[in-house]
């Protein structure tokens, strides 16, 4: 490792630490430097400020997941509409597998993501998830009324609550610091809970 190379892990391991103990608002700068042992001046050959350490650190891992989930939402609309109520759950429970073993390879990012990160621009990383999904679940309501089943109409907001609540838990294992083993078994068991009621709720 050369000396920039050296410097640059010193600025990242050091604005992990500062941000996973104070998170991004309360975090110092000023403390960041001190514990990677650079000048200010070192720092901002890196990065413009705060935010954009924060960034080096969350970005890649962001988009990670959000590629794993987008990729199951596209594989399901690709599906014939005809199969699509067959396989309700089906893409997502392996995109969700796939998550949860992302997380636990990065977890200290995880928990900058979605504990740590008010006051940057990840602090709605979680809720875009949740409109994404919202969105893909009137649409797939939609394709069911077009093949004649009789499902009932949902207003968006009571979509959002049920979405919203589904992802809620399935973070709960960063906040809480699940051991893998137990975040696998809980996550399988909150997606039987929820694909148990929309079932029930749009009749399938």
């Amino acid at each position: 490792m050369n000396e920039e190379q050296s410097t640059l892990e010193k600025i990242l391991t050091a604005g992990k630490a500062e941000f996973l103990d104070k998170g991004f608002k309360s975090a110092s700068l000023r403390n960041i430097v001190k514990i990677a042992g650079v000048t200010t001046g070192a720092f901002y050959g890196y990065f413009s400020g705060k935010e954009a350490l924060f960034a080096a650190l969350v970005e890649e891992h962001a988009k990670a997941i959000m590629n794993i989930f987008m990729f199951a939402q596209e594989d399901f609309v690709k599906l014939p509409k005809e199969v699509q109520a067959q396989h309700m759950g089906v893409e997502s429970r392996s995109s969700l597998n796939e998550i949860v073993d992302y997380i636990y390879k990065h977890f200290d990012e995880f928990k900058l993501l979605v504990c740590k990160s008010e006051g940057t621009s990840y602090e709605n990383f979680v809720h875009n998830m949740v409109e994404i999904e919202v969105e893909q679940t009137l649409e797939f309501i939609e394709v069911l009324k077009s093949q004649g089943k009789n499902v009932p109409d949902m207003e968006k907001p009571v979509c959002h609550m049920i979405v919203s609540g589904m992802f809620t838990g399935i973070f709960e294992l960063i906040k809480h610091d699940m051991k893998k083993e137990n975040a696998v078994k809980y996550v399988s068991q909150l997606q039987d809970f929820y694909i148990a009621g929309w079932s029930k709720i749009l009749g399938l």
